[in-house]
């Protein structure tokens, strides 16, 4: 098994890995570097190291306690947000934060420090994490919180799991009611409109998120906006029962890359934009559909075919100049008819991120999906990597897989202090492209 990264791009040469059998033991004697690996859901090159070792995480899975009466939940490293779901849902919690997959485990949340549809209520990830222990290559073990061993906290919150293994973590739950969601679908016609739309939706509701339509033809820039809260208590036998696993789709095998054309992704688009004739829809659903919709689709990345594709996210602060600069990417990719089915655009608030790498800041947000076209894909956003500079913008790192060097450094300014932190075991192929 070759265990690459969820976008299938690129290759690893050379990895190979080893499933950790205990938090209590020590990291593995190794000659190559190391590198942790939880469920791979990584789209670039951070959860990937060639001619190295990863160490897998999937088997540190126990839950270590849970006080039902604060929501102060601990658990080893590679417990997934999916059993985590199972187990505090029925007891009326639910995750503080949470991106759109929950086959995520709680180190792979905190090393990428994740963001999901309430950041301009409940910030990052990590705002949420109380403690955690961090093992070390040469066996030190550290309790990182905001008091203790803080610098190795605030480097290993966002640091791709460079700076060590965690072994456990603490982090805070919230009180529900139910496991539904309240749901409004609103159409916006303009990016003007969905930053009013977004703004407005954000003082009534917990959760916001737009997809938007890369595809349309006219050039117009048109989505939908999905906001939502947590319903209260129904009666109802199913009122706090997750969804079974069972009734997962498969992709069984990678898709002809032939489906996938600007034809095909501009009918997508426009179907998925026209099934919402009404202006406005409401309605209550499983929280599952709402936070993820793409779960219900097992290896669903193989619609993309054998080449993979780049997943591409920025985020650009706000000012009088900075629409225009979205304006300026989205002509870029109509015109290069790249462009992607799924293209989710939001609002970052203003909680700070606490890691020196993460990549949440106060703005606007765009994620994309492209089909691994190869050079000219590259180009294109690399061309996308120079407006987001220009205007003091970011890139994701734990959706990269081609930004320069020369970017990183400027995206992050916080890199050097970061170095001092790094584990001189632990690397990845996206810190040997871009260090």
């Amino acid at each position: 098994m070759d265990h690459l990264s969820w976008g299938l791009y690129p290759r690893p040469t050379g990895q190979s890995y080893l499933d950790l059998s205990s938090r209590f033991n020590p990291l593995p004697i190794s000659k190559t570097t190391l590198l942790p690996r939880g469920l791979g859901r990584s789209y670039g090159d951070s959860c990937l190291n060639s001619n190295g070792l990863l160490a897998g995480t999937k088997e540190l899975n126990h839950f270590i306690s849970f006080n039902q009466q604060t929501g102060l939940l601990t658990c080893e490293a590679g417990t997934s947000f999916c059993e985590i779901l199972r187990f505090i849902v029925p007891k009326k919690w639910f995750l503080p934060v949470t991106p759109g997959t929950k086959f995520i485990t709680v180190g792979g949340a905190i090393a990428n420090d994740v963001h999901g549809k309430n950041h301009h209520t409940s910030g990052n990830f990590s705002r949420h994490v109380t403690q955690f222990e961090l093992l070390r290559s040469n066996g030190e073990r550290f309790i990182c919180s905001r008091s203790q061993n803080s610098d190795l906290f605030h480097s290993t919150v966002g640091g791709l799991g460079l700076t060590g293994l965690i072994t456990w973590a603490q982090f805070q739950c919230k009180p529900i009611d139910s496991a539904w969601i309240d749901q409004e679908q609103i159409q916006f016609h303009s990016i003007g409109e969905f930053i009013d739309l977004s703004r407005r939706s954000e003082e009534e509701f917990e959760y916001c998120v737009s997809w938007v339509d890369c595809q349309n033809p006219k050039g117009n820039i048109r989505g939908i906006l999905i906001r939502g809260q947590h319903s209260p208590a129904i009666e109802s036998s199913n009122n706090l029962i997750c969804h079974s696993d069972s009734r997962l789709k498969n992709i069984p095998t990678f898709m002809p890359e032939i489906l996938l054309n600007k034809y095909s992704m501009r009918l997508f688009n426009e179907v998925y934009f026209r099934k919402n004739l009404s202006p406005k829809k409401s309605a209550k659903i499983h929280y599952e559909p709402f936070f993820y919709p793409l779960d219900s689709v097992q290896n669903w990345n193989r619609i993309y075919g054998k080449r993979g594709f780049l997943q591409y996210q920025f985020v650009i602060p706000f000012s009088s100049d900075n629409g225009e600069a979205l304006k300026k990417i989205f002509a870029k990719i109509a015109k290069s008819q790249m462009g992607s089915f799924l293209a989710v655009l939001k609002i970052f608030g203003s909680l700070p991120s606490e890691g020196l790498l993460s990549f949440p800041r106060k703005g606007v947000t765009l994620a994309l999906d492209f089909p691994n076209y190869g050079a000219q894909l590259l180009k294109l956003l690399e061309d996308c990597d120079q407006i987001v500079k220009s205007v003091g913008g970011s890139v994701y790192p734990a959706k990269d897989a081609r930004m320069s060097s020369e970017s990183f450094k400027v995206f992050y300014p916080q890199l050097k202090k970061f170095e001092e932190f790094v584990d001189p075991k632990f690397c990845s192929d996206f810190w040997r492209r871009v260090r």
